[in-house]
């Protein structure tokens, strides 16, 4: 382990961001995936993971890590910097990786904590939590934001978010 800061690593939607708006367009036949991010800039910041980020960044790096495909990258930039949060790297999927969130984030994980060591995972998806828990990560799970069935479904059978 090298001596720089610790990371904290959060994820964005239901964690920082708000999606309760924009969850409409997963309960449709097709889900439209281009509408659901496209909507992602007009996401309220959730006032309960701003706050564990803000004081998190006291005494590590954050990192953000999200699901959201890498073609959304200058939106999230910009809701990032207008929400006044910390900065830090994010670490988005490749616009075509399906796999379930559980996969890709744990993936991420295991490389950040090569050389690093991660204080804790901040999420809110419970497969997530789970994966990273059984590797050895510290967790922290976002429960302050209501998700739907929808988003769950998608989060794990479309690897999309």
């Amino acid at each position: 382990m090298t001596r720089s800061r610790p990371l904290a690593v959060f994820d964005l939607d239901g964690t920082l961001a708000d999606t309760a708006h924009r969850q409409r367009f997963l309960e449709r036949t097709p889900r439209d995936w281009d509408a659901f991010f496209a909507a992602a800039p007009n996401d309220p910041p959730l006032p309960e993971g701003v706050r564990l980020v803000r004081e998190s960044a006291q005494d590590c790096e954050v990192v953000y890590l999200t699901g959201r495909p890498e073609r959304c990258r200058r939106d999230t930039v910009d809701w990032l910097a207008a929400q006044g949060l910390p900065e830090g790297r994010i670490r988005m999927r490749h616009n075509d990786d399906r796999r379930p969130a559980r996969h890709t984030k744990l993936d991420v994980l295991k490389r950040l904590g090569r050389d690093r060591e991660i204080r804790m995972l901040v999420d809110d998806d419970e497969l997530v939590c789970i994966a990273a828990e059984q590797a050895g990560f510290t967790v922290v799970r976002a429960r302050w934001a209501v998700t739907s069935a929808a988003l769950r479904d998608a989060q794990e059978r479309e690897g999309r978010t």
